[in-house]
């Protein structure tokens, strides 16, 4: 199963930055054992979600010819709880971009409240030599994702 931590982009200026959403909802069976009678999102699923964002970005740019993978997260920092009923502004900001990958710096809004934020790195691994059979929807980090996530943009639309 494939785990998606952001509901759709909001704003995605390539090269550049990306804002993505994720709603938290008592739905998520995660958030029923975490934790029991004060249900919070897990850190680590929150990361995940920076990490998403800024990998799409990073992706995006070079229109997916590798395959990003999450290499190394130097700094990361949380500041207060995501509760259900909150909805989660990932902001991604481009800070290096090199043949072998790139990094990103990602905060994380609830409203106007700084939850987190987080410096993250990518690898590159290009679909060659021992890495040519690998399949590119096994990674969240792909062109595929971006088509998922236009969905989002059905809200936005007026129906005649």
């Amino acid at each position: 199963m494939r785990w998606f931590w952001i509901d759709r982009f909001t704003e995605f200026q390539s090269g550049q930055t990306a804002t993505a959403i994720k709603n938290v909802s008592l739905a998520e069976e995660h958030l029923h054992d975490h934790f029991p009678g004060f249900p919070v999102m897990p850190a680590s699923l929150m990361l995940e979600g920076m990490a998403q964002t800024g990998g799409i970005l990073l992706g995006e740019k070079h229109h997916f010819e590798h395959i990003v993978i999450l290499a190394k997260v130097p700094n990361v920092t949380y500041h207060g709880w995501v509760v259900p009923g909150d909805t989660i502004t990932y902001k991604a900001t481009l800070m290096d971009d090199r043949p072998e990958g790139g990094s990103v710096e990602v905060k994380a809004h609830v409203g106007s409240r700084l939850v987190a934020e987080a410096e993250i790195i990518f690898s590159h691994v290009e679909q060659t030599g021992d890495f040519k059979h690998l399949n590119q929807k096994n990674f969240v980090f792909s062109s595929g994702l971006l088509s998922i996530l236009d969905v989002g943009k059905a809200g936005d639309e007026v129906l005649s």
